[in-house]
């Protein structure tokens, strides 16, 4: 019986865009995966994960990907261009996400908020 073939394109779009509530593990491992669910626990910090595992999963070679994920699959997989411009989005929308945190955690710090 061959398993189901996991795109790594797909699984990099979901850890980039819902990788706060884990959909990422949840295509790659299921349901049963408690990283997938510590990802929905902890929901507001989950979100710099999802940007670098996004990361991770999208850098990770063909080769190696299809080992760990498609080794039953029957299928190779071929990542092309829209993996490479997703991999942009994601790093600039991460960092981003992380200058505004450090924004707004020194607002905070030394304004008490003033400024949101």
């Amino acid at each position: 019986m061959m398993a189901a073939h996991k795109n790594k394109t797909l699984a990099t779009l979901l850890a980039a865009v819902l990788g706060g509530v884990g959909a990422h593990r949840f295509y790659l491992y299921g349901s049963r995966d408690k990283w997938a669910w510590l990802h929905v626990l902890l929901f507001p910090l989950s979100v710099f994960a999802g940007f670098l595992e996004a990361l991770v999963i999208g850098l990770t070679p063909d080769e190696k990907w299809d080992g760990q994920h498609n080794a039953a699959s029957g299928r190779q997989s071929s990542s092309g261009w829209p993996l490479v411009l997703l991999l942009v989005l994601t790093y600039g929308g991460g960092a981003i996400a992380l200058i505004a945190a450090i924004a707004r955690v020194f607002d905070l710090l030394y304004t008490g908020g003033a400024y949101g």
